[in-house]
């Protein structure tokens, strides 16, 4: 399926937002395009329509937005984009640390919407990068990343990576034992540069971080290198057979 016939989800009180919204992603080639003004209704149309991409509002007349996230989550496992008002670094952290792909604030330029958009969906639904095809497992001591299914498994437990998570990894390891910049980074994931994506990348590193490492505050995997960027340490790959 083209990324363009994904079918998107808005989820906004503010109904002249929505239009405009709408507006600006129709105009971009996005047209299955589905709303709710309020958290029931974003439960009801979830569930109903099965989106691809949901952008939700935080602050909703009968719930917030972090409410409904846990919701889609607990039973779809898509990209997710918190579009709100509030700009505080507590809150950003808060939608991020959840597991969101993106948080944008109000007001927001109408290309960046579109840009952010059309980065998650390729990151989500595009071509795997070649670092994922061969097909192979890393040990990580405490857990095994899957590679080829993008998650954690920790003994009986599995955990999933986000989108950008998993961009971020497969970045980082296929430059394994080198420094991956910022810059780099900010490039894979989000298709800019690192300025104005510190803090954004920094709540992400320390989100993997906690999935990853056995003591996420010194970790032996995903390392800084201070003021450059980030290794990821050579661990042992075990190829899997076809």
């Amino acid at each position: 399926m083209e990324n363009f016939q994904r079918k998107i989800m808005l989820v906004d009180d503010n109904h002249e937002l929505l239009e405009m919204i709408q507006d600006i992603l129709k105009k971009h080639g996005y047209h299955n395009i589905v709303t709710a003004d309020s958290f029931h209704n974003g439960c009801r149309i979830f569930e109903a329509e099965a989106p691809d991409l949901a952008i939700l509002d935080i602050m909703l007349p009968d719930g917030n937005g972090y409410a409904l996230f846990q919701k889609i989550r607990e039973k779809l496992d898509i990209p997710i984009l918190f579009l709100s008002a509030k700009d505080e670094d507590a809150d950003r952290i808060m939608g991020l640390g959840l597991g969101a792909d993106d948080y944008i604030t109000k007001p927001f330029l109408p290309q960046e919407l579109v840009l952010r958009v059309g980065v998650i969906l390729k990151r989500s639904y595009g071509q795997a990068p070649a670092v994922l095809e061969n097909s192979c497992d890393l040990d990580l001591g405490n857990c095994v990343l899957l590679m080829d299914q993008g998650c954690l498994k920790r003994e009986s437990d599995t955990i999933s990576l986000t989108a950008t998570e998993l961009t971020i990894l497969k970045k980082l390891i296929a430059n394994r034992g080198n420094i991956v910049t910022f810059d780099a980074l900010c490039q894979a994931i989000w298709q800019d540069d690192y300025y104005g994506y510190e803090n954004t990348l920094m709540v992400h590193i320390r989100h993997l971080r906690q999935k990853i490492e056995a003591n996420p505050s010194h970790p032996n995997w995903l390392l800084t290198v201070r003021g450059v960027g980030y290794r990821f340490a050579k661990g042992e790959v075990h190829e899997k057979s076809v």
